[in-house]
């Protein structure tokens, strides 16, 4: 039976479409890969790409998009409001159909050392593929991010698992790593002020005291004049969307602002939808069996 793993890759760049075009390329076309979805954010100067596989394929995909990245994102002339360490900030791998997750820790470490050797591109193994415990939260590594990661690395506790104590003087640092499928959640504020969408990230965020599978930062919408709670939700089998929705609905309160709409970046898992709605629709003893589509792919 096929093995299938999603891998989603973050580059640190949202707002030249020829560039993101470029990074992308190595998805297209190629036996044994699929990409499902790619989204570029210009406040978070940022693309997220979903992409599956087996695990060869993806691979030698996956390590051709991070030369790319390489090649193309100056990380010494980047800004952005989401916080990033190097020009391919994040590598998650995760397994999906008939694949252990020891299977794509092995497959993460496997793409960790090719890009090192490759590229010279210094590499954190992150999650479940960290090689201590300090190492596991992508928080705590990205933390500096590029501008302080170079005096950050020559640390005992932080020198990169392949590279050695430095960074690449364009292209940075990157997190590579396997873990469970996590959902990118931002919900949206009726206000420009960056302190009231911080506090609420505080609020929601278990770092400091809220959902244990929520992780949280306010950031500035410049376009739309409004600012948002950005989260990524690592997951939502334990701590669903809609209860993170409604606590920032009442902690706004607190300011005088409004909810006024979120957004899901990427792709999520359709039964992370399907619970908010069960929610909020009051619907007894509902079974992800009554869904049409989940049937059909029985």
């Amino acid at each position: 039976m096929n093995k299938i793993v999603q891998c989603v890759p973050n580059f640190s760049e949202g707002r030249d479409p020829k560039k993101v075009d470029r990074i992308v390329e190595p998805f297209r076309g190629k036996q044994g890969v699929k990409l499902l979805d790619y989204s570029s954010d210009e406040d978070h100067n940022r693309t997220v790409v979903t992409l599956v596989g087996e695990p060869d394929p993806l691979k030698e995909a996956v390590i051709e998009a991070m030369g790319i990245a390489t090649e193309e994102i100056d990380m010494t002339k980047h800004e952005g409001q989401h916080p990033r360490m190097g020009a391919t900030d994040v590598v998650p791998f995760i397994p999906i159909k008939n694949v252990t997750m020891d299977e794509a820790i092995e497959l993460s470490k496997e793409v960790a050392k090719a890009v090192n050797e490759k590229y010279d591109l210094p590499i954190f193994l992150y999650e479940k593929s960290a090689t201590a415990p300090h190492r596991q939260n992508l928080a705590k590594v990205r933390k500096g991010q590029f501008e302080a990661m170079e005096e950050k690395v020559q640390e005992e506790d932080w020198e990169p698992d392949f590279g050695g104590k430095k960074i690449h003087p364009t292209a940075g640092i990157t997190a590579v790593g396997a873990r469970m499928p996590l959902v990118a959640f931002n919900v949206n504020l009726d206000t420009d002020d960056i302190d009231f969408a911080n506090q609420i990230a505080k609020n929601v965020r278990h770092l400091s005291g809220g959902f244990r599978y929520c992780k949280g930062i306010g950031i500035e919408l410049k376009d739309r004049g409004i600012v948002q709670v950005s989260m990524n939700m690592t997951d939502f089998t334990k701590t669903a969307l809609y209860r993170v929705f409604e606590l920032i609905k009442i902690e706004a309160k607190r300011y005088g602002v409004n909810v006024v709409g979120s957004e899901i970046i990427g792709l999520l898992p359709m039964e992370a939808l399907i619970d908010t709605a069960v929610y909020y629709l009051g619907v007894e003893d509902f079974s992800m069996d009554q869904v049409l589509e989940q049937r059909i792919m029985e």
